[in-house]
């Protein structure tokens, strides 16, 4: 497999391929092929074994807690490789970038949680904050706070990301009216809300590309 890889790189290897040769890094003896059918029959998909729980990966027979933590260091290392092309980019003109970073940070997780980017006036990346987590399907989200965070950042604009753990990014009429009000009180500031982006399994929805900004 990794002759096949060196040669056509990720397109000559199916998932389970992939995460068999990943997973020899940390388990050095022995088949990882029924292991990788495992943890994907169990979870769905390459992504959503990444984004798993430790504890829910050690559920699957054969990965032990050295194989589970190894796994969520994957993860963390794909998370930080999606940051970097925002950081190095003009996040606003390099959209595709941020979506593949919100999809890899939080598409998976299994409860809500609320990030902020921050933008300067050159709409540069400042800080990419996790504000609020909350359960399977609300996260409490207050306006003030994300004005003042906005305001000790001295951040000229900011875009707003959250997960639907249930898989469907369709906005909710609470999700609206949230971002009715941080819109409202940002504006009187100065600050833009470039963009409210709801991350789901299924995909993502965008508030301005739904003119709910």
């Amino acid at each position: 497999m990794r002759e096949r890889f060196e040669e056509t790189g990720l397109d000559g290897l199916q998932s389970y391929e992939l995460l068999e040769m990943l997973l020899f890094s940390s388990i050095k003896q022995g088949d990882t092929k029924p292991l990788a059918k495992a943890l994907l029959a169990q979870f769905g998909s390459f992504a959503q074994v990444l984004a798993a729980p430790k504890q829910r990966l050690e559920e699957v027979p054969g990965c032990g807690p050295r194989t589970a933590s190894f796994i969520k260091e994957m993860q963390a290392a794909s998370i930080l490789y999606a940051k970097a092309q925002v950081v190095e980019r003009d996040p606003l003109s390099s959209w595709s970038k941020v979506l593949e970073y919100v999809r890899a940070a939080m598409a998976h997780n299994d409860k809500e949680e609320f990030r902020i980017l921050f933008l300067d006036k050159k709409n540069r990346l400042i800080a990419d904050e996790v504000q609020q987590t909350g359960t399977v399907d609300h996260t409490p989200v207050y306006p003030r706070e994300v004005t003042k965070r906005a305001l000790e950042l001295s951040a000229c604009a900011v875009i707003l990301v959250h997960n639907h753990p249930s898989g469907d990014p369709t906005p909710s009429r609470q999700d609206i009216e949230m971002t009715t009000k941080i819109s409202n009180t940002l504006e009187p500031l100065g600050i833009v809300l470039h963009d409210h982006i709801i991350i789901a399994g299924s995909g993502h929805v965008s508030f301005r590309g739904l003119q709910l900004i």
